[in-house]
């Protein structure tokens, strides 16, 4: 079985899944008709001759109005920086605001409140500045959990980051007093560099909770069930759910998610849940699909903590939550093969979404693909603090979207000093262009120069 998670960033609570997470099918085969991603920024069409990743002028931050101080946690770049406010999912006719509105327009009309509006509020403009605490804390995560490593995320200072996920609004939003929501945003991970990853990418969550009565106004004899118990935490239910609670949730749940892949891949659509684990929700799963022959994971979701519901203030109320990429989504409903296209501003590329109406099918149609220029680069590394993520960050702020792939191909360790050397491939491809063998020259002896400037390697060039 291969999970999306190997070809694209997987579906956006993966950043906190422990990594060997049970891959055991919790049911196969049922007919019945998701998916999620990453990355962002617009080429430009002349590569500036300025290529030094250059240092930070200025003890503070500026971004969005505000201003944040600069620690010795800051690792915030301005490529990252110029992406913020950028918000294409919001961009009408944007392939990401399709999507969107796509999802947004199922959740309106197939779930209406008791005064004949939309159950579900949608938050799609929330500052994608947070705290650390908004971000892990709030969710349970634990001090030491690898998500929260400087190497994987963007820290403005100790105390505020751009946030890993849009979970980071949950616990805000239900403590406002929300029963069901929905959060869309843009989100920031140090990653690796290929046409599916990206450090900027777009996630929507889902949050719906429950009271006594709602969860079992429909069920025969429903008045004699409770949602609480003092009971012991089992693979399928948390210590103070009862049984009975916990299976209705998960089925409305499975439900929800069922329809809106239907919604939006058509009938006929295979589909299975995989148990897994999740900081912030017990139980938790994955929904794969059957695309095109091959099973693909669409997202994240389960029954959520109740100490974090509790935290909220919503102590009387038991819940599910989901997350998912709205990029996957694009790239697999429209079949756009390269995830910088979603930054592009070529009307090629942009017009292609401008429909009459929302679900109107659209196939995306290939811009002529010009042809890669390869060069390695080898250095040794230093004897601590590098991190790859950092080398990669530098080959962004330098190259931008004219590096379309940075891969590892090599790694040696010398016999006798025991030094480390590392060689990676970096494929630089314009999307709007041929470039030529002077521009990618300069571009990679930039990369070189900087490396050893910046992360303190001794190059092998």
């Amino acid at each position: 079985m291969q999970s999306f998670a190997d070809t694209m960033m997987a579906a956006p609570w993966n950043f906190m899944r422990i990594v060997h997470c049970s891959k055991t099918v919790l049911s196969q085969g049922v007919q019945i008709g998701g998916i999620t991603s990453d990355f962002g920024h617009a080429w430009s069409r002349t590569i500036t001759s300025s290529f030094a990743a250059k240092p930070p002028t200025s003890n503070t931050v500026e971004l969005l109005g505000k201003s944040y101080p600069r620690d010795d946690y800051c690792n915030v770049t301005e490529k990252i920086l110029s992406k913020v406010g950028k918000n294409l999912h919001n961009q009408r006719y944007h392939p990401l605001w399709l999507v969107k509105e796509r999802i947004k327009d199922h959740f309106y009309k197939q779930y209406i409140g008791r005064f004949g509006t939309p159950l579900f509020s949608v938050y799609d403009d929330l500052s994608p500045v947070v705290t650390v605490e908004q971000n892990f804390d709030s969710l349970l995560i634990p001090q030491d959990h690898p998500s929260r490593r400087k190497r994987d995320n963007y820290y403005m200072n100790r105390t505020h980051m751009l946030r890993a996920h849009t979970s980071a609004h949950q616990w805000d939003l239900m403590h406002s007093g929300l029963d069901a929501f929905l959060v869309v945003g843009d989100v920031y991970r140090r990653d690796t560099i290929d046409s599916s990853h990206s450090p900027v990418f777009h996630q929507m969550e889902g949050v719906r909770l429950f009271s006594n009565h709602e969860l079992f106004s429909n069920i025969r004899d429903g008045e004699s069930f409770q949602l609480f118990e003092q009971g012991h935490r089992t693979a399928h239910k948390q210590e103070m759910h009862t049984m009975e609670a916990v299976r209705l949730v998960e089925f409305n749940l499975k439900q929800v998610l069922t329809k809106l892949v239907t919604h939006l891949f058509g009938d006929g659509l295979e589909i299975r849940w995989v148990d897994c684990y999740f900081p912030f929700t017990h139980p938790s799963f994955e929904m794969e699909i059957n695309f095109q022959g091959e099973w693909m994971e669409v997202l994240g979701c389960g029954v959520m903590e109740q100490k974090l519901v509790n935290s909220a203030g919503a102590e009387e109320k038991i819940g599910w939550a989901f997350g998912l990429g709205l990029e996957r989504l694009a790239m697999i409903l429209y079949d756009i093969p390269d995830i910088r296209l979603f930054w592009s501003e070529d009307e090629r590329f942009l017009k292609q979404f401008t429909v009459s109406h929302v679900n109107q099918k659209v196939q995306f149609q290939p811009l002529s693909k010009y042809p890669p220029l390869i060069n390695d680069i080898s250095f040794w590394l230093p004897s601590e603090k590098y991190s790859e993520n950092d080398f990669y960050d530098l080959v962004r702020t330098i190259g931008g979207d004219v590096v379309e792939k940075v891969v590892l191909i090599d790694e040696f360790t010398h016999p006798k000093t025991k030094k480390v050397s590392h060689c990676y491939r970096i494929t630089y491809r314009h999307l709007e262009r041929t470039l030529t063998q002077v521009e990618v020259h300069r571009l990679h002896q930039a990369i070189e120069e900087s490396a050893v400037q910046e992360l303190g390697v001794e190059g092998r060039f």
